[in-house]
């Protein structure tokens, strides 16, 4: 199992896979780390899932998908709710 996700820390490593289940609401999958540490990502930042199909139309153009940014839209709005804040 390769980590593909271009942001993780892990990003490119390589390691065996141990297991694979749906936690969190998720695939998610599970390796024992350089130090002999499980560990668990989710599955769509690895090889063992399949490719975003926006990411692949895009291409390498666009860092982010609509959804995500639908989501950091709404959490800027609900943090501005809360009142504002001197930045």
């Amino acid at each position: 199992m390769r980590v593909t996700h271009p942001f993780h820390p892990l990003a490119g490593a390589e390691f065996d896979l141990a297991f694979h289940r749906h936690n969190w609401g998720e695939d998610r999958v599970y390796f024992f780390d350089e130090r002999g540490v499980l560990r668990g990502i989710p599955a769509a930042w690895t090889d063992r899932a399949a490719p975003d199909p926006f990411v692949v139309m895009a291409a390498g153009r666009c860092p982010f998908r609509v959804a995500d940014l639908v989501a950091l839209a709404d959490l800027v709005e609900r943090l501005g709710q809360r009142g504002a804040v001197d930045v």
